[in-house]
């Protein structure tokens, strides 16, 4: 069976590396030393692998592969040229203009160009917009190579569908679009998942096709988030509780179940504007999409707009009162800070004048630090010194807070995901 190499580690590159190194030999490529440092030892922080899966894969020698399958994390390049399948699953980030930026899957693809032998097959797992892969990964490929696909080497693409922090709907039990850059190369990279997918496959017609299944369903949902955000703002205005109408327009059999909230992450809020960029360079503004993102990007603030608004009718002054943030992960129970949406809370109380507390007990305090440069408690804090507490992320253990004690010293209760009781708290979203 073919060696694997897994180029990136993260969220979508580790539950790869893991399920198939359960069959073959697997080498996990990685830019970071300390990343690969610390799953040596045997455990994942960002949690989407188990602690007993992982050990049970690692190896800790290149040449302890030789027994047919396992895992083998690495830094360096020239320990990866042998294998004769290369997975990449980087990210693929906007930057501040929310540009597509392909920095990490261009080094990525030059990493590969590096040790590219004939009849290797280069798989790519990170959210394009249709075309990039045989537009602008293949070009490094060839280029750094020497080699011309079809011809030396080929190219599948099989987009992620990993959910970070789900452990019902994990890698193995989502089924998984496959293509191929030849029919035959199709097939076998359909083959080739179908060794640890157990939902099943689906092998599309090219490359593109598969680019663009992944990039809209991701642009699908921010869209209907978008249209329950704005459905918040209006019957917030008119004082009916959204969540009350969701619930009863729910009992229609065709009526689709989102929820309003802050919409951030690494797919979700990034996706759509991979979509966008390239129907602007083929001569199409995208409206409904674009649209999507602006409303979505607007929830932050809107919350905390709320808040204070919420805060002055009840005579509290804002520039003499604190506010709490419960959460600033992503999404509930999940570790994940990428593009968060409930850092723009805490940024548009801080332009109120407030303080802002930050409280999340599946946050790692040090990322929080290097990527938004604010610091968060440790603990939930004791007491009730605050003005307004706001409930941004749904983790369990917040469900377990005595909100109803801090209601009735008069704090302004917000519920950013309408998982607490209606009747202790002073709005939700």
């Amino acid at each position: 069976m073919k060696t694997i190499a897994v180029i990136g580690l993260g969220y979508v590159g580790l539950p790869l590396a893991v399920e198939f190194g359960k069959k073959r030999k697997v080498i996990g490529f990685e830019i970071r030393q300390s990343r690969v440092d610390e799953l040596n030892l045997g455990h994942d922080p960002t949690l989407e692998v188990e602690d007993e899966d992982l050990k049970a894969v690692l190896v800790n020698k290149l040449s302890a592969l030789d027994s047919g399958k396992g895992l083998y994390l690495t830094t360096k390049i020239q320990e990866i040229k042998d294998a004769e399948i290369y997975i990449v699953a980087v990210p693929t980030p906007t930057d501040k203009n929310n540009r597509p930026d392909l920095t990490p899957l261009i080094k990525a693809s030059e990493t590969v160009g590096k040790v590219l032998s004939d009849g290797d097959i280069v798989i790519y797992e990170s959210t394009v917009y249709p075309g990039a892969t045989e537009e602008d990964c293949v070009p490094v490929l060839e280029n750094v190579s020497g080699k011309i696909m079809n011809n030396h080497f080929y190219v599948g693409y099989s987009p992620e569908r990993i959910n970070p922090g789900d452990k019902v709907h994990t890698l193995t039990t989502i089924k998984k679009v496959t293509s191929g850059s030849t029919p035959e190369i199709g097939k076998e990279v359909d083959a080739l998942y179908k060794e640890i997918i157990t939902a099943g496959t689906h092998l599309a017609t090219s490359i593109k096709v598969a680019e663009a299944a992944k990039v809209i369903e991701n642009s699908q949902r921010d869209i209907n988030i978008a249209f329950v955000n704005e459905l918040s703002k209006i019957f917030n205005l008119m004082g009916i509780d959204t969540l009350e109408v969701l619930e009863a327009a729910g009992t229609k059999w065709n009526f689709l179940p989102f929820r309003p909230g802050l919409v951030g992450g690494h797919c979700i809020g990034v996706d759509p504007f991979y979509l966008a960029q390239k129907a602007q360079e083929v001569g199409y503004h995208p409206e409904i999409i674009l649209a999507g993102r602006r409303l979505n990007d607007s929830m932050g603030g809107y919350v905390a707009d709320t808040v204070v608004k919420l805060m002055l009718k009840s005579g509290l002054h804002v520039k003499a009162n604190k506010a709490l943030m419960l959460g600033i992960t992503f999404k509930e129970n999940c570790p994940d800070i990428r593009n968060t949406r409930a850092i723009d809370i805490y940024h548009e109380l801080k332009s109120y004048g407030m303080e802002v507390d930050i409280y999340d007990p599946w946050a790692s305090a040090e990322e929080v630090q290097h990527e938004y440069g604010i610091g968060i408690l440790n603990d939930f804090p004791e007491g009730n010194g605050y003005g307004a507490i706001i409930l941004a992320v749904a983790h369990d253990e917040f469900k377990e807070i005595d909100i109803k004690a801090y209601k009735e010293s008069g704090t302004i209760i917000f519920d950013a995901k309408g998982i607490l009781p209606k009747d202790l708290v002073d709005a939700r979203l």
